[in-house]
């Protein structure tokens, strides 16, 4: 089976998929017809702070155990870092990887290739193939490169996709989880459990993993730590429309990387919910800023003074978004942005 047939049906894949699960769940089968591989995690990010929200993942179980130092080291492993990679890479030199020196190593993982789904709108994605035996090609590397930028767009489309349904009842909160040092859950509030449950929900029987909780307090870490200065929050899609903001921070003093991490998880505020919509929705700096003057309240003329621009240019602006946003009046792209019905 050759590569370009093989990027063919991850296109197809791509295009047809209404939903981002889906869409990795199917495309992962036809990575792995060119592009053997053991494990995977395919996690998608918050698109400004880069921080993992939803993976979907096959570890082997050996390692479910340790999930949460598996996940930690990932964020503190600066060796092909998502944040910063250009391009499909593989673990060159395994000494040099935090994650597989600590861990993986120990478990049979000897390659691990990794792509990023990036665009200019924010980067929405990762994802790790690992291989237990042999090392990735060039030609493997160069195969994912060339389905990357088609999957980029279409993960950013499926976020888009979740704005089109009028947010739910919000619930009582936030809902807080109190974790270890070493990111071990200690404790949580009654609401936890429901909301874990909804955000990635589990086989039949087993408890929810709140592997959403774990990279926000590995973010936090790697902060603590220097290797990435992004701040430990991420936005999440939990369900119909309704978008959630997780952030991790220490108990205690400031300064103690031994303390207890609390994280939160609450309602998406107005603003947080509106930036991931613009973004997702590709919309330009100017219209991002003519959408956060419209959910303000302001009507055209108050919007053209404060914009320094011809209430003409503002309907243009809002014609083009409308476009973007499949909507055709300003209440209704409001309201998917606002999660109002």
């Amino acid at each position: 089976m050759g590569f370009a047939a093989a990027a063919g049906r991850v296109r197809r894949i791509g295009a047809a998929a209404v939903d981002a699960r889906t869409l990795r769940a199917q495309t992962l089968t036809e990575i792995g017809r060119v592009v053997p591989f053991d494990a995977y995690v395919w996690a998608l990010t918050d698109p400004e702070t880069s921080v993992g929200t939803d993976p979907l993942a096959a570890v082997p179980p050996a390692l479910m155990p340790v999930l949460p130092r598996l996940i930690r080291l990932k964020y503190l492993t600066a060796t092909n870092r998502w944040t910063s990679l250009t391009a499909a890479a593989r673990l060159t030199e395994p000494g040099a990887s935090l994650m597989w020196r600590e861990l993986l190593g120990a478990h049979g993982v000897t390659d691990i290739a990794s792509a990023v789904f990036r665009d200019r709108f924010g980067c929405w994605g990762f994802l790790d193939l690992w291989r237990a035996g042999g090392v990735f090609t060039g030609p493997e590397l160069a195969f994912l490169d060339d389905v990357t930028e088609p999957l980029t767009a279409d993960l950013r489309r499926c976020q888009a996709g979740t704005f089109t349904a009028a947010g739910g009842p919000s619930a009582p909160g936030p809902v807080v989880l109190l974790l270890s040092p070493d990111m071990e859950v200690i404790e949580q509030t009654p609401q936890t459990r429901e909301h874990l449950m909804r955000q990635l929900p589990p086989g039949a029987g087993a408890e929810p993993v709140p592997a959403s909780v774990y990279n926000v307090a590995a973010q936090l870490i790697a902060a603590e730590s220097g290797v990435d200065p992004q701040p430990p929050s991420a936005r999440v899609h939990l369900a119909a429309g309704r978008w959630l903001t997780l952030r991790a921070a220490r108990l205690g003093a400031a300064g103690r990387t031994d303390a207890q991490i609390a994280v939160t998880i609450e309602e998406a505020s107005p603003a947080a919910r509106t930036a991931v919509f613009a973004r997702a929705f590709g919309l330009s700096p100017r219209e991002t800023e003519l959408l956060t003057h419209l959910t303000s309240g302001a009507d055209t003329r108050a919007v053209a003074t404060d914009m320094f621009l011809s209430p003409n240019t503002v309907q243009d602006h809002l014609k083009s978004m409308f476009a973007k946003t499949g909507t055709r009046n300003r209440r209704t792209l409001l309201s998917r942005a606002l999660g109002t019905a």
